[in-house]
């Protein structure tokens, strides 16, 4: 199998051989194996199949706002876990230019602990219902891995599933998900919360994330949901180094080879501190941004960031000036 991954340019002057994929354009590809070292190839050469993996899916980069309503979140943890206190800052991000809020009820950073559905289910659903109610109408993303948090939160307002496991950890999410017509979100990670950072190992990160994901969106659609209704995210930092971060990130526009908008989830995480020489995780707002703008270089459809209202700054600037003729 040949992996194909499209060497996205930005700018007005698209040539009128360039394939497009979104607010981004591309010529060549550079063509991955797991036997053969690396080429590239002018995108006049691809296949009529191979080409129509590169569909678009708008023409700007979308933020998906976090609110994390737990008391142990890596970055924020206790700081919206009451009702008033979540609800107020939903309507913050959504002021500042969130797109989308991405709303969770359990800790997922390494080494957290598994928690109760009713808990969730207690610290998320009155939040969106407080949002819905306080006339909140940006859709509303509910990161969970269990199929009654999920119920709970769609009754709510809800409409959208993002499920950090890749729709592995509860047999009856996906169905649910098909069952009611909502869009998803599968992400990978490789092993669980609580142990996934003892020892990731992968033969090639790049292609290995690839190839599980493209698995599990094939396992989605035979559930029933559709791949216009499902959005894939490589996992930064779940169950993967700072080395294998960086290498996703490097290449990140392969995945548009799954036909699927891409998710980056890299907000404020470890390897922004490492790198970046901010140890508090509220300190990483510059680093993640930085990361942001490399991603949606290579064609990112949605940036999912605690700093929403920096992020979309940053963003209208880089559009601003790569757009300039």
């Amino acid at each position: 199998m040949r992996y194909l991954r499209p060497l996205m340019q930005v700018g007005p002057m698209m040539p009128p051989e360039a394939v497009r994929v979104g607010w981004c354009w591309f010529t060549h590809v550079e063509v991955l194996s797991r036997q053969d070292a690396p080429q590239v190839i002018p995108a006049s050469e691809l296949s009529d199949g191979e080409r129509a993996r590169f569909v678009s899916h708008g023409d700007a980069p979308h933020l998906m706002g976090i609110l994390n309503t737990t008391p142990d979140s890596f970055s924020d943890g206790g700081a919206f876990d009451t009702l008033e206190a979540g609800i107020a800052h939903g309507q913050t991000l959504v002021a500042a230019g969130a797109d989308i809020l991405d709303i969770g009820g359990e800790s997922t950073r390494p080494g957290a602990e598994l928690v109760p559905a009713e808990t969730e289910i207690a610290r998320t659903a009155p939040v969106i219902a407080g949002l819905r109610a306080a006339g909140i109408n940006t859709p509303i993303s509910i990161d969970t891995r269990k199929t009654d948090v999920a119920v709970a939160a769609l009754d709510a307002g809800a409409s959208i599933v993002n499920d950090v496991s890749g729709f592995t950890f509860d047999a009856d999410l996906a169905p649910l998900c098909a069952a009611r017509g909502v869009p998803v979100c599968v992400m990978h990670a490789q092993g669980e919360p609580q142990t996934m950072q003892a020892n990731p190992t992968y033969d090639d990160v790049l292609l290995d994330v690839y190839d599980a994901l493209a698995a599990r969106i094939e396992g989605l659609v035979a559930t029933g949901i559709p791949r216009s209704e499902i959005t894939a995210d490589p996992g930064i930092g779940f169950g993967k180094t700072l080395d294998h971060n960086l290498a996703i990130l490097n290449r990140i526009s392969l995945f548009h080879g799954l036909g699927v908008p891409i998710l980056l989830g890299a907000s404020r995480k470890r390897f922004i501190g490492t790198i970046g020489n901010a140890p508090e995780a509220r300190d990483r707002a510059p680093g993640s941004i930085a990361v942001a703008l490399a991603a949606i270089a290579q064609g990112v459809q949605i940036i999912r960031a605690h700093d929403v209202a920096e992020h979309a700054q940053a963003i209208a600037l880089w559009r601003a000036a790569v757009a300039h003729p």
